[in-house]
């Protein structure tokens, strides 16, 4: 198994974008899309992936803080 993907068994039937929500907590662009890749067949489960279903999926770096400025009404 490689350092940048995690094991993870699906708690109830739940559809992946839902799944990538509950794990991240963040928005994650083209997410969906590595976790296909990385579970050859998930997309043939259905919209809905099953109870138990064990899937990889890849680790994402935190998104970097946005600086933003201050507005000072009065100086």
């Amino acid at each position: 198994m490689s350092d940048n993907v995690e094991r993870y068994v699906v708690e109830g039937s739940v559809m992946l974008d839902n799944l990538i929500w509950r794990r991240y907590r963040r928005e994650t662009p083209r997410l969906a899309e590595k976790t296909l890749a990385l579970n050859p067949g998930l997309a043939a489960l259905g919209p809905f992936i099953p109870n138990g279903t064990v899937i990889m999926l890849p680790i994402e770096a935190p998104a970097k803080a946005r600086v933003v400025p201050v507005i000072k009404l009065w100086d």
